[in-house]
């Protein structure tokens, strides 16, 4: 009688664990049903902020008269710029930069016997950083103006930013999240199956590339400064549960 109990017991005891192992084995398979996509934002913009940069210089064999001819230089260029209508607020006068020029000496048969002094270069750079992004343009393609006043001015390319790029960053993400939403439900629909919850989310490189460019990606994201008019765009990968 004893031993009846006892295998009845061990023969419930099969039972039981047999059952648990089976709902833990369901519910591990269950948790394994996932689908994972990859959604993707987009949008174009305009590039609020120029920066534009250039330089110019003054040489003399005496440092005093380059000097001299260095600050009437400025006064040229401030004034040029204030005439153009950009606010002295927006210019910023970098410090003044002092190269001493040497050219080398030979000797009758063509040996080198040291350097001469030729004189003092001095150079300073000038920033534009404004809102006004269509004056500054004109302002940097005419350069000849200031070659004509006599100053030796070197130009560089402006470079073009975007000052509400924060929270166009948020709209992509959610527009990229909707997007990975959207091709989950369209997987799903084709397998006769139902998108669940949120199991993760990775956002992907955040990238800024010109319009109508041939730029390529980067790994660590690209941030084009070149383009007035650029594209920006992000990846979110998604995983979800199917039901």
């Amino acid at each position: 009688m004893k031993s009846n109990l006892s295998a009845l017991l061990f023969s419930i005891s099969i039972i039981v664990v047999s059952i648990v192992l089976a709902h833990a084995l369901i519910n591990r398979n269950k948790a394994q049903q996932t689908l994972t996509v990859t959604g993707l934002g987009k949008a174009d913009f305009t590039s609020d902020l120029i920066v534009w940069t250039g330089s110019f210089s003054k040489t003399h064999t005496r440092l005093q008269q380059a000097y001299a001819g260095l600050a009437a230089d400025k006064k040229i260029v401030a004034d040029y710029l204030g005439k153009k209508g950009i606010t002295p607020a927006s210019i910023v006068f970098q410090a003044i930069d002092i190269t001493r020029d040497s050219k080398p000496k030979y000797a009758a048969n063509g040996n080198y016997i040291g350097s001469e002094f030729t004189g003092y270069t001095l150079s300073q750079k000038i920033k534009v950083e404004s809102k006004a992004v269509e004056k500054i343009e004109k302002v940097s393609r005419a350069i000849g103006d200031l070659l004509d006043k006599g100053v030796k001015f070197y130009s560089e390319p402006p470079r073009y930013y975007y000052t509400k790029l924060g929270d166009l960053k948020i709209k992509m993400i959610a527009a990229a999240t909707e997007n990975g939403r959207l091709r989950a439900e369209k997987i799903a629909q084709n397998a006769n199956a139902k998108v669940g919850k949120l199991v993760s989310a990775r956002m992907g490189v955040f990238q800024v590339t010109g319009q109508n460019t041939d730029e390529s990606y980067s790994w660590a994201g690209t941030r084009n400064t070149s383009s007035k008019k650029k594209t920006a765009s992000i990846t979110v990968k998604l995983k979800y549960r199917i039901d």
